[in-house]
């Protein structure tokens, strides 16, 4: 039986020093909103539930996926199921106008205790589990929105804080204000920028790390071609290493890793997300899974033991830095605490 026919429950891990524990994988919802174009909303409900059946808790979205219905999406799915079975991080700050287009970033205490008030709202509950900013605002020290989120988290809507895409001293400041749950931040086999000193010090403070992006927008799921239509509203469409010849070269990369998936008897997203959760005990992975037989396969992943020689063949095809393109455009980039 090969590894995509089974799916295990994921075991446990531990969002940090200071956060809850959560299954070993999470689910990405965003894309049942936004950003990777149209989206079939009973099959992302339907996803969500066969998500929980199998034993995952830990939801992530944010309250500018698709302005607010990322948030309602999971109020639905999550209608008559036990509110303390699932883990919801929520991610705010981003600001978007009725286009859709963005507009920058407040996380200033009031636009961030006004943002959850209507986070509870559309989710329909008294709490989240993790809340965090999207990016890092510059207009405001990281002190005072860790502030505001400590007291969130004081009068009891707020379980754990958490961060996403900063950088190693924003981490630091932080931790010093408030223990902080989990670090998110994109990590995979192409992008692993975040090892030289982001990771590092997030193991120091006892920090945890929920990665997105494990399959690289979808390029090491093994299901992408050079021909793929893309819509005008997904995000891979700007993308650089979705463009041209950044394109032809990682697709090469991804087909290397196939001869490694294939002697394992597995598929190229399950190698890709097993190395992910390969990475440490305090590492979780999100899932962007939007059907369920997407879901089914990543779930499979949790089956794909990699020996040190499977890591050394991994390696040897797919090495750090091999990626063609930066995984945002270049203004994005620049705005990224993380990579400075």
């Amino acid at each position: 039986m090969s590894a995509s026919d089974r799916t295990p429950k994921p075991a446990q891990r531990a969002l940090g020093a200071a956060g809850p524990l959560t299954s070993a994988l999470g689910l990405g919802c965003m894309g049942m909103s936004d950003l990777y174009g149209p989206a079939d909303e009973s099959e992302s409900i339907a996803t969500i539930h066969a998500a929980l059946d199998a034993g995952i808790t830990l939801l992530d979205t944010g309250d500018f996926y698709g302005m607010g219905h990322n948030e309602l999406l999971i109020h639905d799915a999550l209608r008559g199921r036990d509110r303390s079975d699932v883990q919801i991080s929520v991610k705010f700050g981003a600001q978007r106008d009725p286009s859709g287009q963005w507009v920058g970033y407040d996380t200033s205490p009031a636009a961030t205790k006004t943002a959850l008030a209507y986070t509870l709202r559309r989710l329909r509950t008294d709490y989240v589990d993790v809340y965090r900013p999207a990016r890092l605002d510059p207009t405001v020290p990281i002190e005072e929105t860790v502030g505001a989120i400590a007291d969130l988290v004081k009068a009891g809507y707020v379980r754990h804080i958490g961060l996403s895409e900063v950088g190693a001293d924003t981490l630091r400041r932080a931790a010093a204000v408030h223990p902080i749950s989990d670090l998110q931040i994109e990590y995979s086999l192409l992008s692993r920028s975040s090892e030289a000193a982001v990771l590092p010090t997030a193991r120091e403070l006892g920090i945890g790390v929920t990665a997105y992006g494990v399959l690289s927008r979808g390029l090491l799921s093994g299901h992408w071609n050079t021909e793929r239509p893309l819509a005008g509203t997904d995000f891979r469409g700007h993308s650089p290493r979705f463009q041209g010849d950044n394109l032809t070269h990682n697709l090469a990369l991804v087909e290397a890793l196939r001869d490694v998936a294939t002697a394992k008897g597995a598929s190229v997203a399950q190698v890709a997300i097993a190395w992910v959760a390969s990475r440490g005990e305090d590492v979780v992975p999100l899932v962007g899974a939007r059907r369920r037989d997407r879901l089914a396969e990543a779930l499979g992943a949790l089956d794909v033991e990699l020996t040190a020689a499977d890591l050394a063949a991994i390696e040897a095809v797919v090495p750090a830095g091999s990626a063609a393109g930066e995984r945002y455009a270049a203004d994005q980039m620049a705005r990224l605490d993380s990579e400075r």
